[in-house]
């Protein structure tokens, strides 16, 4: 169909541009490849946790490298930002998933953003996934198959014939399908799926098989089934041409039966062969106080006195512990609880800021309520606030059952904080024991109360406090540092694709 034009919108980040040697940087800009990035949320847009944070910095942060754009779903919170939006062209349905439109938003900061359009589908209330009071659309197979039938379209050049993918990257269970339907189209673009969270697989029953139009192959082992349903988790993991994970140590964690989720055979055979490899997420440097220009931060102390506003709480000379967090029982706060006492008896307070299940909120409520002016919750979430939180804090719990990688961990460090975490995931990566922050083996409360007692002594010897402090400080990883690994992979990954293929079938974009 011919172009139009519409009004939607978003909003973008600014891109930085590391400098490099200039002979580098020119090689690098003449070898640019191009890659789609296909994730179900997009921080700046849609975003309902930490895959919507990486989703909007780490093709910014790959923008020194390569012209990397973006697909997303075109939910309501993406439409209505008031941006101009070009529509590129109309994909027909397929077996049971409707038509859809394919927009196109170009960013402030130049990020291409591109969007699939179907109102029945997308636009509705509620988070990407579910409504208002937090339960699945039902028909999410539906809207997350279309999703990544579009992208197959765009890896196709169906799309847009002057910018066709030399690479697609597909990120988490709403995007599983992408590799899927490229594979069985007979798609020679190589693909890399990234597993941010394990336990969230994208599940669906066999006899849904018909509306998705999925070949007969997707229903056995070494498709898309499992345990008697079909995974799209499962369908990225057996089609991309490479796996990744957000941390080295949950890319370790997930090859057992302990976090393996049922997956672990077909993972660790992944990672015997090559297939799998563990990139720690980084942060956006914007996090580093020195870096924030919205904000002028004042001391901690000045921190630590608003914070104590903000939740009611006495305030004292003693710790300011605080919990900034999805309320989810992989997170480990049934924990706190028994652990609240530990933290009063040592002069501690605790303000929590999060929101997520009833269940773990009503928890929360209750334990402040037992404890007026020392432990203070607040349900929700507000940047400005957690800044706050992170600023005036001493000690950040993270009592996480399982963390692939963890952002929070690495803001509270930014900020002087130290992290009281599991030894899990992602949180072993960035969090060295005693020196920058405090780490506990088990999920239990005496292994995270003692924890908490060995934070409280370093909080009592002021010159060893301070020492970890700066430590901290120094080591969050931004997402500079985390782009490389993955230009090297995508490099790797399209050069093999074209000895295969010949050089013809693919092109670089140059300048």
């Amino acid at each position: 169909m011919g172009k139009a034009m519409v009004s939607p919108g978003l909003s973008e980040l600014a891109q930085p541009v590391t400098a490099v040697g200039r002979g580098k940087v020119e090689c690098l800009q003449k070898n640019r490849k191009k890659i789609l990035f296909v994730t179900s949320e997009l921080a700046d847009l849609a975003k309902a946790g930490g895959l919507g944070d990486v989703s909007a910095a780490l093709p910014r942060a790959l923008g020194r490298f390569h012209s990397v754009r973006v697909l997303i779903p075109g939910y309501p919170q993406v439409i209505s930002r008031g941006h101009p939006m070009e529509i590129l062209c109309e994909l027909e349905g397929y077996a049971g998933l409707p038509a859809c439109q394919i927009g196109t938003m170009l960013l402030p900061d130049g990020l291409t953003v591109y969007v699939v359009l179907c109102p029945e589908l997308y636009d509705r209330p509620g988070t990407p996934y579910g409504d208002e009071h937090g339960r699945d659309w039902p028909d999410n197979h539906i809207r997350f198959a279309r999703f990544g039938l579009a992208a197959a379209a765009l890896a196709s050049g169906e799309v847009c014939a002057d910018w066709q993918p030399d690479l697609v990257h597909a990120h988490d269970w709403p995007a599983g399908l992408a590799p899927a339907y490229m594979a069985w189209q007979g798609q020679r673009t190589p693909s890399v799926f990234t597993i941010h969270n394990l336990a969230y697989q994208g599940l669906c029953d066999l006899n849904c098989m018909p509306e998705l139009g999925l070949p007969a192959e997707a229903a056995t082992e070494q498709g898309m089934e499992f345990y008697g349903k079909l995974s799209f988790l499962k369908a990225g993991i057996n089609y991309a041409d490479h796996n990744t994970t957000v941390s080295r140590n949950y890319a370790r964690e997930i090859t057992t039966a302990e976090f393996g989720c049922g997956l672990e055979g077909l993972l660790k055979l992944k990672a015997s062969t090559g297939g799998l490899t563990g990139i720690a997420n980084g942060i956006d440097e914007c996090w580093h106080p020195d870096s924030d220009s919205r904000h002028q931060w004042p001391d901690k102390k000045s921190n630590t006195r608003h914070v104590e506003a903000m939740f009611d709480l006495e305030p004292n000379d003693g710790p300011l512990f605080v919990i900034i967090s999805r309320l989810v029982y992989q997170k480990g706060l049934d924990l706190i609880p028994q652990v609240a006492e530990v933290i009063i008896k040592a002069g501690g307070r605790l303000a929590i800021l999060g929101q997520g299940e009833e269940s773990v909120e009503t928890m929360l409520t209750e334990l402040a309520g037992r404890y007026p002016q020392r432990i203070g919750f607040h349900r929700g979430f507000n940047e400005l606030d957690a800044r706050r939180m992170f600023a005036g804090s001493d000690f950040l719990l993270m009592p996480s059952r399982y963390e692939p990688c963890g952002l929070s961990q690495s803001y509270a460090q930014c900020f002087g904080s130290l992290p009281i975490a599991r030894r899990t995931g992602g949180l072993a990566d960035t969090i060295k024991d005693g020196e920058t922050g405090f780490l506990f083996d088990d999920s239990t409360a005496e292994s995270f109360a003692d924890a908490i007692v060995r934070a409280t002594r370093v909080y009592r010897q002021p010159d060893l406090l301070e020492a970890m402090r700066r430590q901290a400080m120094n080591a969050p990883r931004y997402w500079h540092h985390a782009a490389k690994p993955y230009d090297k992979l995508y490099r790797k990954l399209i050069n093999e694709s074209l000895g295969k293929t010949g050089p013809a079938v693919r092109g670089s974009e140059h300048g």
